[in-house]
């Protein structure tokens, strides 16, 4: 069964499916406050997701975006039909779909929703879309494992960037992702995380056709939503993704 339920500019649907440097980035901020945006957030819930619930975090994901935007949450993989992702200006991948493979077609229209001017803002386990190849070389990199869980440090890289404007250094108890990058991809790493004295990539955007894609790698559950800096990053890629140059 399907439900809808709206409160200002969220909605959620759930099924039983599975940011000149400065002034350039400042007026992309502003453009994308000052103009209506529609974004839709894809995830899992119950047995499909035991460690990654949307649900567990949907309200602080409204909470942190939902006064700029339409937003609607659903966790049905119809979504993804071209007839209805196209009608966003931004996907928000919270996907758990490790073992369950996203259909072709489906991978085909996220592919084409980006290359034809969409933007894709995947958030932690929502790399799980790498279970279709496709969707993997699309985000540029794929998830190779993680560590246990735990106190990370966080820094920005030498790239300046709209995403991490505000970002000062941070410490965050996550799931240490690590990532393995095609080789043809274009990617700019724009925050790292440390582990074992080693600089991992935490988050990175990649332009793809007229579209283009953020990662960010904090995310695990809603204590990682609640901490200042990852909600900026979130509030901070949205702008950038959504705002019209």
């Amino acid at each position: 069964m399907t439900f809808l339920v709206k409160n200002q500019n969220i909605s959620i649907m759930q099924g039983t499916s599975c940011l000149g440097k400065s002034k350039r980035a400042w007026k992309a901020r502003d453009i994308a406050m000052s103009v209506h945006k529609n974004i839709l957030v894809l995830g899992d819930n119950n047995e499909r997701a035991p460690y990654h619930p949307l649900k567990n975090i949907q309200d602080e994901l409204a909470a942190i975006l939902g006064d700029l935007y339409t937003i609607h949450f659903t966790d049905n993989y119809s979504s993804l039909d071209p007839e209805n992702l196209h009608s966003y200006d931004l996907m928000i991948a919270y996907t758990d779909c490790w073992n369950a493979p996203i259909t072709e077609q489906h991978a085909a229209s996220i592919t084409q929703f980006v290359q034809r001017g969409g933007s894709l803002l995947v958030i932690h386990n929502g790399i799980s879309l790498q279970s279709r190849e496709e969707c993997s070389k699309l985000i540029g990199g794929k998830f190779t494992g993680h560590p246990d869980y735990q106190l990370l440090d966080f820094r920005k890289t030498a790239v300046q960037h709209p995403v991490t404007i505000g970002i000062e250094p941070f410490s965050l108890e996550e799931e240490p992702y690590q990532f393995e990058f095609y080789s043809d991809a274009s990617i700019e790493v724009l925050l790292e995380y440390t582990l074992d004295d080693r600089r991992i990539p935490a988050a990175w955007t990649i332009a793809r056709g007229e579209g283009r894609i953020v990662y960010l790698m904090p995310g695990h559950h809603k204590p990682s939503f609640l901490h200042p800096s990852s909600r900026r990053l979130i509030q901070n890629s949205a702008q950038w993704l959504t705002a019209t140059s």
